[in-house]
């Protein structure tokens, strides 16, 4: 019967109008009628088939409407009594399915069928648990399986027959989880071990009612959820409209729960976040606080999966705050720790009682949280555009995590100071190593206001004896820092530490204490030893010890201390400040994604611009000298010492049309040109107009020294090119064309002849400089020089290739062996030279046939000789 035109004997009176509507859609109604008719009970179907074969057939509309029999049987349909099952009832069901199953699983032993059953068995239970008591039928089937379990293994190590791997593999999974789920069961197991049958018939059955099948009506969801909701209340519904009730003695339960479920597929972790949430408001005693808190910043941290994402801001925050809370109670509950080394409390029922004057021990990790609100923040800056306000916003949380690492390393301290507790030293050294490298590269002044803003936020009974808070200078806490690293720590940690403080130095304009360390240190000898995130740091130190000492204008070790960095072309990759993508590189999509996760935040960059400019201007005031003196004096063996620069320079000399300068590279080229044409003002001028210096700090003074050094070097270059000119050359006329004093003047060319740069000497009485004619080679005497040269190293690798050649043959090239040796095709020398086949002896000819004569280098050997 159709469920259209289900209604009263009013339908049967329908108006002529509406039987023609239907005759018209008759094809299409008869379909869907037909379609909903096998969805009906079966006397409906068999009313159906019984018209057929009375030959009523019914056409068109009448199809669908009822007649008086119809109606009459429909009716006593209803009044019939039908057995309703409820929900709990089909869980039942269900459940005792499953137990069946097992017990036949136990009579064949297949023990990898039991263990998906078993686990199929826990997962129905829950729902059963949730509502009520536990099932006594559940009870019995886990004591029984573990019994069973039992008997199993005793037989299985008597037993000389092995069990296949499948079975094998089940057991094992069975028995891990089964003492473990028995816990939770632990008192109902054992009573009914105590009293098997008094337990079972103590189980009340429900009956089932017969129940008077009411009239088809549809269900709303006002209904669904008013089935939920008792007497007392509203309740938390949750998925499949089972009821959820979070009470303080149900706390451990979900956290277990919730604990376990971590790390599955399919998991909704936005959910446990509301759930932990909701248990920490229920919570009461310090110790669920405690443990709710630390379940639920871990999911929190959960909720960002893989390398490419990164934590929310608005989670980030959230964790950031639990955090400080947790810090909060635990620092006004000193009888309760949170510890790395803690064991983990079974029992959800009833919470730990610590032996008197023990502390409660709770398993978890202050130092880990820190580490993770660090990365976290620092991943999410690493994905921000710099250039927008979303980042000086996202910047601005780092004064709060500063103050929650500062707050974390009084809590490590607290625990460092209790003996009992065994806490390790590596905590301690990871917590200040997190706190020293949120300073070491920051300003004395920005250092100075974030401490000052911390220690307001703690309060003032806590006090630090690592870095006490009557500390206000930034030098005087780094040098605190690294002092309890090096005291305290080894390997990565104690090396990280030496950099930072380096760093620090450098930034800070102490050049000669910066360099001193990194001399003693002898980091530069093993930093291929140490992780790449360690060998980037030293990269950093010591680009800025070069710009250190750049500032203080010790040109030549700023070159020095750029070179190796600059001179690579590849600042971006060492600076980890960017990921050069190469055309032919062999970079594997895995290598890029480590590098990518490398590279620092924008506000830690070391400007790349200003490094270049710096290493381009060290490299002209010491490679324009250098060509100087090469060019005019060609014994002088030709040294490079920037190949970078060289290169630079030799393109911008091919050009045949330069214009004016456009960018930091064309300024010092040009600078460069002129300076080496002795325009030493023009050049001056050049290196001034380049506007990166005003990123510097005191950028005046930096053009000042910059000044005094180009007229230096203009001055060693105009000396080294126009020497052969000169006789002698007064000291004040070079004073005048460098405007340079004359004690100046006189202290540069001194140092010249002392070096043996300058074949000259000067004449302090008359104040002008005597050059020394007939020292300089001739074009001719020089190549002649440079031949005998290439000869000799000629004949020095052909030695070293003959005797790599003869290496266990002796005498091998000795055309005047006087005894032992080989003959020509005969056999060995009978030990006074008389060979089978020809004798090696004097005055002897030599043995016949073809000889071995070395080849090539035996023939020049022979030339030789």
């Amino acid at each position: 019967m159709s469920r259209f035109f289900h209604g009263d004997s009013s339908s049967e009176s329908s108006s002529s109008d509406e039987e023609e509507l239907y005759s018209e859609g008759e094809g299409e109604a008869a379909e869907v009628a037909s379609d909903n008719d096998s969805d009906e009970n079966d006397s409906d179907s068999g009313d159906d088939s019984s018209s057929d074969e009375d030959g009523k057939t019914k056409s068109g509309a009448n199809k669908f409407l009822k007649s008086d029999d119809e109606e009459s049987e429909e009716s006593s349909d209803e009044e019939r009594t039908t057995l309703v099952k409820s929900a709990k009832d089909k869980r039942f069901e269900e459940l005792e399915a499953t137990i069946k199953s097992i017990e036949n699983a136990e009579k064949i032993n297949d023990w990898a069928h039991i263990s998906a059953e078993f686990d199929k068995l826990n997962r129905q239970v829950v729902k059963l648990v949730q509502s009520g008591t536990t099932p006594k039928v559940y009870v019995k089937a886990i004591a029984d399986l573990e019994d069973f379990m039992n008997e199993t293994i005793a037989k299985q190590k008597v037993s000389t027959k092995k069990m296949n791997a499948t079975n094998a593999r089940g057991l094992n999974a069975v028995k891990q989880r089964i003492k473990k789920n028995n816990k939770d069961f632990a008192k109902d197991v054992d009573q009914y071990r105590e009293d098997k049958l008094g337990f079972m018939e103590s189980e009340d059955e429900e009956e089932v009612v017969p129940v008077e099948k009411a009239r088809k009506q549809p269900r709303t969801a006002l209904d669904a959820d008013d089935a939920g909701v008792g007497d007392e209340g509203f309740s938390t519904v949750g998925k499949g409209g089972k009821t959820l009730q979070y009470t303080p003695e149900s706390i451990f339960k979900n956290l277990r729960i919730i604990v376990e479920s971590r790390g599955r597929k399919n998991t909704d972790r936005t959910e446990q976040i509301r759930v932990m949430e909701r248990l920490f408001e229920v919570a009461i005693t310090t110790y669920q606080k405690i443990r709710v808190l630390l379940a639920l910043i871990s999911t929190r941290f959960d909720l960002t999966t893989g390398a490419a994402s990164f934590m929310s801001q608005e989670q980030w925050k959230l964790a950031e705050q639990e955090f400080g809370t947790l810090l909060e109670i635990l620092q006004a509950n000193p009888d309760i720790v949170v510890l790395e080394n803690a064991e983990e409390w079974e029992d959800d029922e009833k919470p730990p009682t610590p032996a008197p004057g023990e502390k409660l021990r709770v398993p978890g990790s202050v130092v880990s949280f820190v580490e993770r609100l660090d990365d976290e923040l620092t991943r999410s800056l690493q994905h921000i555009d710099p250039h927008t306000a979303e980042y000086i916003e996202r910047l601005a949380d780092e004064g709060a995590l500063y103050t929650n690492i500062v707050r974390g390393l009084l809590y490590v301290e607290h625990l460092a100071k209790d003996s009992k507790l065994e806490t390790s030293q590596e905590s301690t050294n990871r917590i200040v190593m997190r706190r020293l490298e949120h300073v070491y590269f920051k300003p004395a002044q920005v250092v100075t206001i974030l401490e000052d803003n911390t220690w307001k936020a703690i309060p003032p009974a806590l006090v630090s004896e690592v870095t006490p808070r009557d500390i206000h200078d930034s030098a005087v806490l780094v040098q605190t820092l690294c002092t309890y690293l090096y005291q305290h720590s080894e390997g990565i940690i104690r090396a990280r530490s030496m950099l930072c403080h380096i760093y620090y130095l450098a930034l800070h304009d102490q050049y000669y204490q910066a360099r001193d360390m990194m001399l003693m240190s002898h980091l530069q000898e093993t930093i291929n030893n140490f992780d790449i995130n360690t060998q980037i740091l030293f990269n950093r130190t010591l680009v800025q010890v070069g710009l250190c000492a750049f500032r203080a204008g010790l040109v030549y070790e700023a070159q020095n201390s750029l070179q190796e960095i600059c001179g690579s072309g590849r600042q971006k990759e060492l600076l980890a400040q960017g990921v050069m993508i190469q055309r032919y590189s062999q970079v594997t999509p895995e290598q890029e994604r480590l590098e990518r996760q490398r590279q620092l935040p924008f506000h830690m960059h070391i400007n790349l611009e200003l490094l270049e400019c710096v290493y381009l201007t060290c490299s002209m005031l010491l490679e324009i000298p250098l060509l100087a003196q090469t060019g005019s004096s060609p014994d002088i063996k030709k040294r490079v010492i920037s190949k970078t620069y060289r290169r630079m320079l030799e393109y911008h000399e091919r050009q045949i049309f330069t214009g004016p300068p456009e960018n930091t590279r064309d300024h010092v080229m040009q600078a460069s040109k002129a300076l080496a044409a002795g325009e030493w003002k023009r050049s001056a001028d050049f290196i001034h107009s380049i506007k990166i210096w005003e990123l510097m700090p005191q950028p005046e003074a930096i053009k000042a020294m910059l000044s005094a050094q180009i007229q230096e070097e203009g001055l060693r270059t105009y000396l080294f090119t126009y020497a052969p000119f000169y006789d002698t050359l007064a000291v004040d006329t070079l004073g005048s064309m460098f405007e340079l004093p004359a004690r100046k003047v006189a202290a540069v060319v001194s140092k010249m002849i002392s070096h043996e740069e300058l074949a000259a000497a000067l004449d302090q009485v008359n104040s002008a400089i005597i050059f020394r004619k007939g020292v300089e080679l001739s074009r001719l005497q020089s190549l002649a020089l440079t031949m005998s040269d290439k000869a000799s190293g000629l004949m020095e690798s052909n030695e070293r290739i003959l005797e790599q050649r003869t290496q266990g043959t002796a005498n091998a090239f000795d055309r005047n062996a006087q005894g032992g040796g080989r003959g020509g095709r005969g056999g060995r020398g009978r030990g006074r030279g008389e060979g089978r086949g020809g004798g090696g002896g004097a005055g002897r000819r030599p043995g016949g046939g073809n000889q071995f004569t070395g080849g090539a280098l035996g023939q020049s050997g022979a030339v030789r000789a």
